[in-house]
């Protein structure tokens, strides 16, 4: 599993033509599923965003999470892609999850990240998209299930 996490001042998800989800201050995540994750993944992808410390302390230091931020917004989309193969020019999703597999994951993150406490707004699985965000730093992380 993999997680683009964004810290931003606000964002936002627009689906045809209407914003379907929105938050202020917190962070943006986009998800991908790969196709063998599985629930340990999505538990481990949770506790890294809850517990992911690039927010200012006192002292000017990246050094607080969401909660101690005083953060409770977390804008989960969807996001396939993120296991695009580019070894040619034109990327194959092979390493991706299926609908089936994918959409029971995403929503144990979603539940995941609500059990700590969360204010989670998402975007429709699968569906087109206009993800709108104003990042604050910018402060972008990746995280990799396999390397955490």
């Amino acid at each position: 599993m993999r997680a683009v996490v964004t810290r931003v001042k606000s964002a936002s998800v627009v689906i045809d033509g209407a914003v379907h989800g929105q938050i202020g201050g917190g962070f943006l995540v986009l998800l991908g599923v790969r196709d063998d994750d599985s629930t340990p993944q999505a538990d481990k992808i949770v506790d890294r965003i809850v517990g992911l410390r690039v927010f200012e302390d006192e002292n000017g230091k990246m050094n607080l999470n969401l909660e101690k931020a005083g953060r409770n917004e977390v804008l989960l989309i969807s996001q396939f892609t993120l296991f695009a193969d580019c070894r040619s020019r034109r990327p194959a999703f092979i390493r991706a999850a299926r609908p089936d597999t994918a959409i029971p994951l995403y929503e144990r993150v979603i539940e995941g990240l609500r059990a700590h406490g969360l204010h989670v707004e998402t975007g429709v699985f699968g569906a087109d998209m206009q993800v709108i965000s104003q990042n604050d730093g910018p402060v972008t992380i990746l995280l990799d299930t396999d390397e955490l």
